[in-house]
């Protein structure tokens, strides 16, 4: 019987020894001027996108519009007040439905990144292009470069061939790691859901039951992340990747919540406050990344 379980069990661990080949981790980022931790936040700017895709009722729709209209702006002027410069990930149609606010973030220094066309990545190799393609020259038009990385689903090959550095997505690391891959390596930023902003504040996300939603008083989340915060500190090699929805942390409330977590992070000595783009520059000059090119 243990011969025949190992037999079973060898495809599995293969995978995971393959997989493990893939992903190098990076044990010492050296993050600039001797920082203890760097923070990355990184904005969803998917609007009613995500909504339409699941076909959610109207109430869900305008939830999402009122992040284009009013939560990008209280973000944007919230982000110019701490002087952070954020990494916005839009999808291409964002572009035409509230191009002022891109312009207006790109304006500001902000990083315009790739989040698909409309949210979703087709399956079919020649539109997946297509959508990506177009996503990238609707941003570069108004931002007035193209994305630099992605948070999606899209193929790594079709990342590199597009001029992409990076992708910032769930992973099974929680630091930046490479991703190596046969036509070049990606750097990977990952966030978890227990930084984003949607899964405490966010009713009927993803058309989950009412039953089973709760909307956190954002003294609470701010508990939760503030001691993720000190926790990535204490490591003094640490990384937050926070992640937010104009939609959902553009209400007033949370915002201010946002005010006083970012307040909390400036009091403390050697926190690094970047971009996903600088991120993942500065990772690439590391000799781990250049002993690992593909």
């Amino acid at each position: 019987m243990p011969e025949q379980a190992a037999a079973e069990f060898a495809p599995l661990l293969d995978a995971v020894r393959a997989q493990e080949k893939r992903h190098i981790r990076i044990a010492d980022p050296r993050w600039p001027s001797n920082a203890k931790v760097a923070v990355n936040f990184t904005l969803d700017f998917d609007a009613m996108l995500l909504r339409r895709l699941l076909n959610e009722p109207p109430l869900q729709l305008a939830k999402g519009e009122f992040g284009g209209r009013v939560g990008i702006w209280r973000l944007l002027e919230l982000f110019e007040q701490h002087k952070i410069k954020a990494t916005i990930f839009t999808p291409g149609r964002i572009c035409e439905l509230y191009p002022e606010s891109i312009v207006a973030a790109a304006k500001a220094g902000h990083e315009i990144a790739d989040h698909m066309w409309e949210h979703r990545v087709p399956p079919e190799a020649d539109i997946e292009r297509a959508h990506l393609v177009r996503a990238c020259e609707a941003i570069e038009k108004l931002a007035g470069r193209r994305p630099p990385g992605s948070r999606s689903r899209h193929t790594p090959e079709l990342l590199h061939e597009l001029g992409m550095i990076y992708k910032s997505r769930p992973s099974s690391y929680d630091r930046p790691h490479i991703e190596v891959h046969k036509r070049g390596n990606l750097m990977s930023l990952p966030f978890h859901y227990a930084i984003d902003d949607a899964m405490y504040f966010n009713f009927s996300w993803l058309n989950t039951e009412n039953a089973s939603q709760r909307i956190t008083d954002t003294d609470r989340v701010y508990d939760m992340w503030w001691n993720a915060f000190l926790h990535e500190y204490s490591t003094g090699t640490g990384y937050l990747n926070v992640c937010l929805h104009p939609f959902v942390s553009g209400r007033s409330l949370r915002v201010a919540m946002l005010d006083r977590l970012i307040t909390s992070m400036k009091a403390m000595p050697g926190v690094w406050f970047a971009t996903s783009e600088e991120m993942a520059l500065h990772c690439m000059t590391l000799d781990v990344f250049k002993e690992k090119r593909a």
